[in-house]
């Protein structure tokens, strides 16, 4: 890893702060337990205990979303707590509504909490949004709140008071829909402001505001629509600094270009910066260099793997030095600081490697990061949130075999615990977990997440195993604690699970990524089956016991799978899939990047066109609020081979495509994955 160890605007680590973590955290860890049996699948499905944790950057009030009491992890419910008496436990508990639930929150400034919520819906779209342009759709709307600390009053968050007179009642219904504002950026050191984005109900476009939290009026910073979106704002005073705009320039090619606003007030292209769309460089203005103008810019312009740069707006170039690079891994972004002791300053960086983490360069982050990492060996530390003088210190910890739980630093010597996420989840059968990489038919380097049984070795024979591939597919998966929860479920039962980063995965360089281009259900899909051949030849997974399971986009490799031969699998398990590439098109996104973009690269090989060749007994499941992938995908697939192959469909009631998911459906689909794998994979079972 290359670091320029010369920013110009690192701090000094004061030493009575570092001696003081150093002797009292040393006394904190965290320890194991005897291999257990079986997580539960009612363990897991539960809702977390905590979740969605901040901090006022005041250090004086902390906001998270708990299980409402009573409910038996089965709801979720609103706390605030003092941070003057946080061994008291929440000053306020609200509990969600019956219809409206509560999925997110945090803590604003003064005493102000933003809140998110959601709740079923069912009616006529008419193209607004992801879901039926006719008819009646199953779906959900999702509000944002403001409250105060006393949680007395929920007001619709950054709320418009325009008049909507004339405005059709379609639009606002889709307004409604939509959510019709949100927040773009705190504006830390302003007592009153934040930055908001909101739909403007006659031309449906989206304009960027200044907020007064105490009066509700607003300063219009930069009006949207047609082929162009704010960038940067000013992180002192909310200023637009950068804008992004795309530019055909012949053909189907785009440009993605970035304009910075010059002395005169006018925004102005810049070459650097600009990239044809199909080239797939990503640049990222991050901040702005207070003592030079130069801007902070995450690019893989010039490597494989982004990096951190500088770049001179007044002389249109980059400067030689790189701040951060990885020979491996892509650079994540600049982390810079947010109160007013560092405002502004590069506390470090991050790098998207095997987990994320983060590379602290100012001093006094090093030492405190170090001290925390020293207290809880082994796991992954993350600092959510700190008060300025950083006497007030919250904290992640989590593993992959420990579920994420929150604590705070006081004090700069006592620990307070928060409390985990799943406090009552024995996770001593989860076992191992590797970062592999191995060699596809044609050569290229494959990037894998391992996940072995606790107590395997190598002389207790081969595993039943799981070849899970992740959705998107323009994502990745990262080590550490699954969140879904289906690794864990997994191990604990026996069974070895390989996360294939299969070409067409993103953030793992830009050759990967790329080569998935087209190749849906192709080469693609070789990478899977290659996973599988891999595994069988280091004698890990028992070439008669290998199963396909994914979701979204994984659900339409594991349908893939299904009509593939020869096959390395016994059966198939597809959920939330696309299964009909002739019927997804590019009405998949309403985001119109993405939708030029990546809709130009799913191509391949079609499942529904070929549903004659199907090999594997399959299972299919789906939400019927699904919009993304819409029932009819795993429908129509499984009516075209339940008469060739066994097969099995299942619609769940009221689940979306993405979590948060009501605990019925986790319980649900993991009972369904259990027994179609026990049960129906192959003869026997797996």
């Amino acid at each position: 890893m290359h670091l320029d160890k010369n920013l110009p605007l690192l701090g000094k680590a004061p030493k009575a702060l570092a001696l003081a973590l150093a002797i009292t955290l040393g006394s904190a860890s965290i320890t194991g337990s005897a291999v257990a049996g079986p997580i539960p699948a009612e363990q897991i499905a539960r809702l977390p205990a905590i979740q969605s944790v901040s901090m006022s950057a005041d250090g004086k009030t902390l906001v998270a979303l708990i299980a409402a009491p009573g409910s038996n992890n089965q709801d979720t419910a609103l706390a605030t707590w003092n941070m003057d008496r946080l061994e008291n436990g929440p000053t306020r508990i609200t509990p969600s509504a019956e219809r409206m639930k509560f999925i997110g929150a945090s803590a604003l400034k003064g005493d102000h909490i933003l809140a998110m919520a959601r709740q079923e819906w069912t009616g006529a779209l008419g193209g607004c949004g992801e879901g039926n342009s006719t008819g009646s759709t199953k779906t959900f709307i999702s509000k944002a709140y403001l409250t105060n600390l006393e949680h007395s009053k929920f007001d619709e968050a950054f709320a418009s008071n325009q008049r909507t007179t004339g405005v059709s009642e379609a639009t606002l219904r889709c307004l409604e829909l939509a959510g019709s504002a949100s927040l773009v950026s705190l504006l830390p050191l302003d007592p009153d402001h934040v930055i908001i984005s909101r739909l403007d109900p006659s031309s449906f476009s989206s304009n960027y505001l200044r907020y007064n939290l105490r009066t509700g009026s607003t300063e219009l910073l930069f009006s949207g629509g047609g082929r162009s979106s704010p960038g940067l704002f000013h992180p002192r005073n909310g200023d637009l600094l950068t804008r992004n705009q795309i530019e055909p320039v012949g053909g189907s090619e785009y440009e993605v270009q970035i304009l910075i606003r010059d002395a005169s007030g006018q925004f102005v292209v810049h070459k650097p910066l600009s990239t044809r769309l199909t080239e797939r460089y990503s640049v990222s203005v991050e901040g702005i260099d207070d003592a030079t103008g130069n801007f902070y810019v995450v690019t893989n312009q010039f490597s494989e793997h982004a990096q951190l740069r500088l770049y001179d707006p007044k002389a249109q170039q980059y400067l030689p030095d790189v701040l951060a690079a990885h020979p491996e891994f892509d650079i994540g972004g600049v982390v810079l600081g947010q109160h007013q002791s560092d405002f502004n300053q590069v506390l470090g960086f991050r790098v998207n490697g095997p987990a994320i983490s983060t590379v602290y360069t100012d001093a006094t982050m090093e030492q405190l990061q170090a001290a925390l990492q020293g207290s809880f060996a082994g796991k992954d530390i993350r600092i959510i949130d700190y008060n300025d003088d950083k006497t007030r210190v919250l904290f992640r910890v989590s593993a992959h075999d420990t579920p994420p739980s929150y604590h705070v630093l006081v004090d700069r010597r006592r620990l307070v615990a928060l409390g985990s996420e799943r406090p009552d989840l024995d996770t001593s059968s989860v076992g191992e977990q590797r970062w592999v990489n191995y060699p596809a038919r044609d050569g290229m380097q494959i990037p894998a997440i391992l996940d072995l049984p606790a107590g395997w070795s190598a002389d207790k024979g081969p595993l039943p195993t799981i070849i899970h591939p992740h959705g998107g597919p323009w994502a990745r998966d990262y080590l550490g604690w699954d969140g879904s929860g289906w690794v864990p479920f997994l191990t604990s039962r026996g069974y070895a699970v390989l996360r294939p980063q299969y070409r067409g995965s993103a953030g793992l360089g830009r050759d990967l990524w790329m080569a998935g281009d087209n190749q849906w259900g192709l080469a693609m899909q070789d990478d899977k089956d290659d996973g599988a051949r891999w595994l069988v030849e280091q004698k890990i997974a028992d070439p008669d016991r290998i199963a396909i399971f994914g979701y979204s986009y994984g659900g339409f490799a594991a349908a893939a799978a299904a009509v593939r031969s020869p096959s390395p699998y016994q059966c198939a398990i597809s959920g939330a899939p696309v299964t009909d590439l002739g019927r997804l098109g590019t009405s998949w996104s309403d985001n119109r990047l993405q939708r030029i973009l990546q809709g130009r690269t799913v191509k391949g090989m079609d499942p529904m066109l070929n549903t004659d060749k199907a090999v594997l007994p399959t299972l299919l499941f789906v939400g019927d609020r699904d919009v993304r992938t819409p029932a009819f995908h795993a429908r129509g697939f499984y009516n075209a081979i339940k008469g060739k192959v066994p097969a099995q469909f299942e619609l769940i009631a009221d689940m979306p495509h993405s979590t948060p998911w009501y605990p019925r459906h986790a319980l649900q689909t993991l009972n369904l994955l259990e027994g179609f794998l026990a049960k129906d994979c192959g003869p026997g079972g797996l």
